[in-house]
């Protein structure tokens, strides 16, 4: 299954520091439903379009 992902991120980012959520709430509030995933194999956090239910 292939998913479109709008971003991603190093998930050794310093400590405290969110950047692949603080991407996902940007792109909800410009209206793009979004959330993140983390991608084990590739040490990465991936921001991903929401999944339609």
């Amino acid at each position: 299954m292939s998913r479109e992902i709008l971003a991603d991120f190093p998930a050794g980012g310093p400590r405290g520091s969110w950047p692949a959520e603080e991407a996902a709430q940007q792109l909800r509030q410009a209206g793009t439903p979004a959330t993140v995933v983390m991608d084990i194999d590739r040490d990465l956090f991936l921001v991903v379009p929401e999944a339609e239910q």
